[in-house]
């Protein structure tokens, strides 16, 4: 898998790592049901930021995905408020 970004490169240059798996990931249209294979991930990133905030040891990117979860969060609680507020 050539595509892979590897721990050195990606600490190297994380920018250019995010591009390297955008690009990558743009490949999901390509899939029969990419929902089935999004979710899954989405769910594990939840529950690892979950599961380690304020851990004493963190892991690489941590802070990365915790921050991005915590966008993902933020703007499905703004998208649910709005649905309640229309609902009202």
């Amino acid at each position: 898998m050539a595509w892979m970004i590897g721990r050195t490169a990606a600490m190297a240059d994380p920018e250019s790592a995010r591009r390297k798996a955008l690009a990558k990931l743009h490949e999901l249209a390509q899939l029969d049901d990419p929902e089935s294979v999004v979710v899954p991930i989405l769910i594990d990133a939840l529950l690892m930021v979950e599961s380690y905030r304020g851990a004493r040891h963190q892991f690489t990117f941590l802070p990365e995905l915790t921050e991005s979860v915590d966008n993902l969060l933020r703007e499905l609680t703004i998208l649910e408020k709005s649905r309640e507020f229309a609902d009202h």
